[in-house]
């Protein structure tokens, strides 16, 4: 089936998911426009986490709609939606401390149907510089910012160009902080669209032009950030603990 270009980078309708007979997501409705950066917001346990899992086929069951560049992918296998050149980003990283930080990079192939983002070995050493530097160095050993920076890079080289974060910047430093957020902005420049789940509220300001809002598995709100401002007393309300 051809690729619907007009079609936003990704569109979820009616989404459903269980982890076995738990039922998480209930009817989750949204879109993420391409080249967009886009932010899930929500309490621990609302449903984040699993909507980008969900979107990957990484949960028990699945129902509703999933749509990668126009594609439904509803019915297919994770690495069947992974093709269509969408990248998933999971909180734990998964580095390999058997490889090298250079074997991690190397890992997944290239993505047959890329859509032109492959990036180079060298331009991911020229944006991660301190990959570079560690390249020989066994992957678990990087520090936790440096093995959050191998983990995004390893998607960019494949060819995707939609990526799910989830929590890339928790427990880093301030300063790799923001050379994720520099990281991201850049990638946006250059046409990449960004699903991410972030509990770091004045990281996500400052990078996503939209946001939903997902409490008990359903998306309750959805603005742009110009809106941010507006909206701040009602966030205040969804997100205390």
């Amino acid at each position: 089936m051809p690729t619907d270009t007009a079609a936003p980078a990704l569109e979820i309708r009616d989404l459903n998911a269980w982890y076995g007979e738990s039922h998480i997501l209930h009817g989750v409705n949204l879109s993420v426009p391409r080249g967009q950066v886009v932010t899930l917001l929500g309490r621990n346990g609302a449903g984040r986490t699993t909507t980008l899992r969900s979107i990957m086929g990484l949960v028990g069951r699945r129902q509703g709609s999933i749509k990668v560049h126009g594609d439904e992918t509803i019915a297919l296998p994770t690495h069947r939606i992974a093709h269509l050149g969408i990248g998933y980003c999971p909180e734990e990283r998964g580095i390999f401390a058997s490889l090298s930080a250079e074997e991690n990079l190397r890992l997944p192939p290239p993505l047959k149907a890329g859509r032109g983002k492959a990036m180079s070995e060298a331009d991911l050493y020229a944006m991660f510089p301190n990959l570079a530097e560690r390249r020989a160095s066994q992957g678990t050993r990087l520090s936790g910012g440096e093995q959050q920076m191998l983990a995004v890079a390893r998607i960019l080289r494949t060819g995707a160009d939609i990526l799910l974060l989830d929590e890339i910047s928790e427990g880093l430093a301030p300063v790799i902080v923001q050379a994720l957020a520099k990281m991201i902005r850049a990638l946006k420049s250059q046409g990449f669209t960004v699903l991410m789940v972030e509990q770091n509220f004045r990281f996500a300001a400052k990078l996503a032009d939209h946001f939903h809002v997902i409490e008990h598995g359903h998306v309750v709100e959805s603005f742009p950030a110009s809106e941010l401002a507006a909206k701040q007393s009602v966030l205040d309300e969804l997100l205390s603990v």
